[in-house]
């Protein structure tokens, strides 16, 4: 029987629900306490605009959850928001079924390779990440070289074409139960800079000492690109068609719902059948689109 989710809550097998025990994540990396402190009304809590204090916050989530020792990024790369990255996986698992020998593929892993760390430790899925970045794909196999859970579950592939997306990493003989992408979101650095002062200054309000930068991190590939999402999710689109007989399942995620009609309707041209899951962590909604050509 499916559970049922409200509206404004993680997926019910999130383990990330409620307030961060920082008691617990804490004693599971002694270092996080250093960045503890108290807020207005006496709850443990961290500076949420301190990059040093989030990736910290990360180390002690992932070792926690996942039992991943040694993860960390390069400076200025993507750390990510690991309770809405689990909720993405959660949310696809329920596309699965109870398959077993899950094969996914993840496009843009970065080098916080959170999609399959979370999805190999949570289902047990193996997992093919590619990335644009050679310096992702440097740290991500560190992570994976010192974590002998992830040795056999993943493997990276660098994409050497930065004009395609699926072409030059599914191989032939390939065959993938799902794919999964977080695209770049804006379509410039400029743009990329002024929506992280607009989210750093919320979560300052009211404290005149604001910290300067990207308070998540983040290389161009992982934050920007040219024509930013709706031109990602188009040629994800069109070039998807092309391993149609291979992949089971496509899925994206959409952060901009002004961006999810367009695509579903050069699919539906495409052939594609398509379906929305909807996720929702408080105020924020976020959209996973996923499609399949199998009839």
């Amino acid at each position: 029987m499916k559970k049922e989710i409200k509206k404004g809550e993680l997926h019910p097998n999130n383990p990330h629900k409620g307030k961060y025990d920082f008691s617990i994540l804490s004693e599971k990396l002694p270092e996080l306490h250093s960045f503890i402190k108290k807020n207005p009304i006496g709850e443990d809590t961290i500076d949420f605009s301190d990059n040093e204090a989030i990736i910290c916050l990360n180390k002690a989530l992932i070792k926690t959850y996942y039992n991943i020792d040694n993860w960390d990024i390069p400076t200025g790369f993507l750390c990510p928001p690991i309770p809405g990255r689990a909720d993405y996986i959660h949310y696809i698992a329920e596309l699965l079924s109870k398959k077993e020998n899950i094969n996914v593929l993840d496009i843009g892993t970065g080098a916080n390779c959170i999609y399959p760390i979370i999805g190999s430790q949570t289902y047990g899925w193996n997992f093919t990440a590619s990335d644009i970045d050679p310096k992702s794909i440097e740290n991500a196999q560190k992570i994976i070289d010192t974590n002998p859970s992830l040795k056999d579950k993943v493997k990276l592939k660098l994409q050497e074409d930065k004009n395609h997306i699926f072409t030059g990493v599914i191989d032939s003989s390939d065959k993938f139960d799902l794919t999964m992408c977080n695209p770049p979101f804006h379509s410039s650095l400029e743009e990329a800079l002024k929506a992280n002062k607009r989210k750093v200054d919320n979560l300052n309000k009211g404290n005149k000492n604001i910290k300067k930068g990207l308070n998540f991190g983040g290389q161009k590939a992982e934050l920007w690109c040219p024509g930013g999402e709706r031109l990602f999710l188009k040629k994800m689109a069109k070039e998807s068609v092309l391993f149609a007989k291979q992949v089971f399942y496509f899925t994206s995620l959409v952060s901009n719902k002004d961006n999810i009609k367009p695509t579903i309707k050069i699919l539906e041209k495409l052939g594609a059948k398509c379906q929305l899951l909807e996720m929702s962590q408080g105020q924020k909604v976020s959209r996973v689109l996923a499609w399949t050509f199998k009839k």
